[in-house]
């Protein structure tokens, strides 16, 4: 236990370090927070970081897409076993050899980086023949290529600025009927919880890819906080299941233009490609 400005020190100056667990995120200042976040990354450990729902998007905008983190928020005991499970990772023995100078140790670590590179390569090249964790036949419409989606970091700049209605072309017009329909689907699995269990229906993947999709009709960001609150389940689950639908390449992160202290969600082309022709089959 270390209070946060001598984290990022003690974690540079430690051998073998596998898991580090950020506790009151919301609580640290924005540069000791950058730091800690440095220092993970050039050691190579995982990151659980707890924090609140109303500090989500400034936490999870503050860390690197690229670090391993397990997001907790009022998490209860169970929920901090699932997420040291996910951070555990196999441990290797190592030889440190004291007469070894920092020249070389500087080197072994250049090594290791070229080595991951390679691996992080090897594994993008793997996945070009499609979109990752979807289903067979998950293809675009006119015969577009979806073969990059999987390697995406960021949908395409929108613009979110609403058009005055009475300038607004016919193709918006039925972006805003569909999207009406989305959320009322959305409200009908919401209504069903007055009579049943809430859990007894849970599915916060497809509730989260509704209520992106309707986002994107009517041109609005989601942030990460507004998702979790549109998947209905505990925002640590919601989380989870963010992380999931990213790494599958269904969601991509996009930093808000206006603030740094934020990132969106939005969906991946592929996604949005497969829910307009999912919608559009129901409406035949």
């Amino acid at each position: 236990m270390l209070p946060p400005l001598r984290a990022a020190n003690y974690i540079r100056g430690t051998a073998i370090l596998d898991i580090v667990w950020l506790a009151a995120a919301e609580t640290v200042e924005s540069e000791t927070l950058a730091d800690i976040c440095a220092a993970v990354s050039e050691r190579g450990c995982n990151l659980i970081c707890e924090s609140t729902l109303v500090a989500l998007d400034r936490i999870a905008a503050a860390i690197p897409a690229a670090l391993d983190v397990q997001f907790l928020v009022d998490a209860d005991p169970t929920d901090r076993l699932v997420a040291l499970a996910a951070a555990r990772r196999t441990r290797y023995g190592v030889l440190h050899d004291i007469a070894r100078d920092d020249a070389m140790e500087r080197i072994d670590r250049l090594q290791e980086e070229v080595a991951r590179i390679s691996r992080l390569l090897g594994d993008l090249a793997g996945q070009r023949g499609g979109l990752t964790g979807t289903l067979p036949g998950f293809a675009s419409r006119g015969g577009e290529d979806l073969a990059d989606y999987p390697g995406q970091v960021r949908a395409p700049a929108r613009d979110f600025t609403a058009m005055p209605r009475s300038f607004v072309p016919e193709e918006r017009t039925l972006d805003r009927q569909r999207a009406k329909a989305v959320r009322r689907m959305l409200r009908q699995r919401r209504m069903r919880e007055q009579y049943f269990p809430a859990d007894l229906f849970a599915d916060p993947a497809w509730d989260m890819l509704l209520d992106l999709y309707a986002a994107r009709l009517e041109r609005q960001p989601v942030s990460v906080s507004s998702l979790c609150i549109a998947a209905a389940v505990p925002a640590t689950t919601a989380l989870r299941w963010i992380k999931t639908m990213t790494d599958a390449g269904l969601f991509v992160r996009e930093d808000d233009p206006h603030d740094g202290r934020r990132i969106f969600i939005a969906l991946a082309e592929g996604a949005y490609d497969a829910l307009a022709r999912y919608f559009e089959a129901l409406e035949e």
